[in-house]
């Protein structure tokens, strides 16, 4: 895809989303960076279920360290990887007490030092909660940037420096949720919905799909 195609692309994108967001529900920094941890392997909707419950509750690294691990695995027991969460997140929480006065961090290094807390959902925090210029690539991203050739890649390191690279400036911010939408309900991985795509005349997809119906 060349510069044109993209730049006619995030505009599409733009347009029919103006002000995007994640889906997960949050109210504060620190309930965003435990929502994000949840749904690793998980979808929104199941997050958004169990921490509905969970932020009532404790919605703090202290009162969530204070619940600990057993009675916050009974909160998000129908996540999954629960276990394995509930560990990190506990442990996630007495980092942020101990080393950062109970604030996220705004780092991708001190970030990526909290357990359970990757590249991608380090990207995500910074995104969405500091309105940094980062592009966490999941596989809704993943698929749609290589489907549409807007920034093809071996795998999701090699896609989200592309997209870093090709995405200009004034879309950058946004790129992330619209992209993710777009996977989530029209870019899907299985039949995809051409149809009700804005940007179908700019997907590169499209051609391949002419060739083979022809």
């Amino acid at each position: 895809m060349n510069a044109e195609k993209r730049y006619q692309f995030l505009s599409r994108l733009r347009q029919e989303n103006p002000t995007p967001r994640t889906e997960l529900q949050y109210e504060s920094t620190f309930e965003l960076l435990i929502a994000v941890i949840l749904s690793a392997q998980a979808t929104d909707v199941s997050v958004n279920k169990a921490t509905k419950e969970l932020y009532a509750i404790a919605n703090t690294p202290e009162s969530i360290y204070a619940l600990g691990e057993n009675a916050l695995k009974r909160y998000i027991k129908t996540i999954g990887l629960f276990n394995t969460k509930a560990r990190n997140i506990i442990r996630t929480c007495k980092t942020l007490i101990d080393q950062h006065q109970s604030n996220v961090p705004e780092t991708r290094k001190e970030l990526e030092q909290l357990p359970g807390v990757g590249r991608k959902t380090a990207n995500v925090v910074l995104n969405t909660a500091f309105g940094q210029p980062t592009m966490a690539v999941d596989t809704h991203i993943f698929r749609v940037s290589n489907r549409t050739r807007l920034a093809p890649g071996k795998n999701v390191l090699k896609v989200e420096e592309k997209l870093l690279k090709v995405i200009p400036d004034e879309f950058i911010h946004d790129a992330h949720h619209w992209l993710i939408l777009h996977g989530r309900y029209v870019c899907i991985a299985r039949n995809p919905r051409c149809g009700a795509c804005v940007v179908y005349d700019q997907c590169e997809y499209k051609a391949k799909k002419m060739d083979l119906d022809g």
